[in-house]
């Protein structure tokens, strides 16, 4: 049949596009776990990235998920951490929704030395996949608590893990990461307490995720503006949707973080985070926030991270739902 090689390899392209707009009509799903249902509030950072294959990512647990019994939570694969301060690692968290107010949440449960981060992972058995030394801790930490230590999983710069369907690697980030004494415990932590110092952890971290349909993303972590934003997250790996840190004094602030979108990664869509103030009142952006200022100040669609909502994203980082 001379016409067959033809025939077959149509079949074949027919075939593989299919797959393709399969893969692209399949959504990420993006749900925030902040302090107050339907808003964006002060120590707001928690994230759950959720794949099609149905792969469940926690990113910086840190003060706004109420701890193991969070019902939210849902099943946890893997954690992320950018880095170890209290508000993104976890030293105390919310006794449930709503304590205290959006701009003042009652974050009373003090989870030292373990971390909310550890005693999620415990829980839900789930990895924690981080960069730089941060996954030597991890490990010493869920050793000590009865869990497997093989479950603190590193990935650094330059490399990638795979998280079921979800590519994971880690990009520098411009910060500190030091270890509070309270999270060591003991004679050592007492000391560096004393000394007014931290441990050392290595260089913070972002990440760029790949997910099954497509999307790429870029976690921010903590972070200063960086050479890298546009080497690394915009050319080599191609972003289509970032979450970037706009809270000022110890991150970016909102002009500087609008930089980076318009100018080094030029995204398809962009979440702020980490804004450091609440941010809304009854789910709307309130006039003049830092919030407020990068939404006026970017050139691509600025999707804010209220509590509860879950966002859908489609392969090329466009928002079908949610948002």
């Amino acid at each position: 049949m001379p016409g067959f090689p033809k025939m077959f390899a149509a079949a074949v392209a027919v075939a593989t596009g299919l797959a393709a707009a399969q893969a692209a009509a399949q959504t990420v799903k993006i749900t925030p776990l902040g302090s107050h249902e339907g808003e964006f509030c002060l120590f707001d950072r928690a994230m759950i990235l959720e794949d099609p294959d149905g792969t469940r990512l926690l990113y910086d647990a840190g003060r706004t998920v109420a701890g193991t019994v969070d019902p939210r939570l849902g099943r946890i694969d893997a954690l992320l951490v950018s880095h170890m301060h209290g508000d993104h690692v976890g030293d105390r968290h919310i006794s449930g929704q709503n304590a205290g107010e959006c701009g003042k949440p009652d974050v009373s449960v003090r989870v030292l030395p373990n971390t909310n981060t550890v005693n999620i992972a415990l829980a839900q058995e789930a990895a924690i996949v981080t960069g730089s030394e941060m996954p030597r801790f991890f490990g010493g930490k869920l050793k000590a608590l009865g869990g497997d230590p093989q479950k603190s999983q590193l990935v650094r710069f330059g490399a990638s893990r795979h998280v079921g369907g979800v590519k994971v690697t880690t990009v520098p980030a411009a910060h500190s990461n030091g270890i509070a004494g309270g999270m060591i415990g003991g004679t050592l932590g007492d000391l560096l307490n004393g000394a007014g110092l931290t441990a050392y952890a290595g260089p913070p971290t972002g990440y760029v995720l790949r997910f099954s349909n497509g999307l790429v993303v870029y976690l921010s972590g903590d972070t200063g503006v960086t050479a890298e934003q546009k080497t690394v997250v915009a050319d080599q790996y191609g972003v289509e949707l970032a979450v970037i840190n706009i809270g000022n004094t110890f991150t970016t602030g909102p002009e500087e973080a609008a930089y980076v979108i318009n100018d080094l990664i030029k995204p398809a869509a962009v979440i702020p985070s980490h804004a450091n103030e609440p941010a809304t009142s009854g789910g709307a952006v309130r006039d003049g926030t830092r919030t407020d200022r990068f939404i006026k100040a970017v050139s691509v669609p600025a999707h804010i991270p209220l509590s509860g909502r879950t966002m859908e994203f489609n392969g090329d980082g466009g928002c079908v739902a949610g948002c």
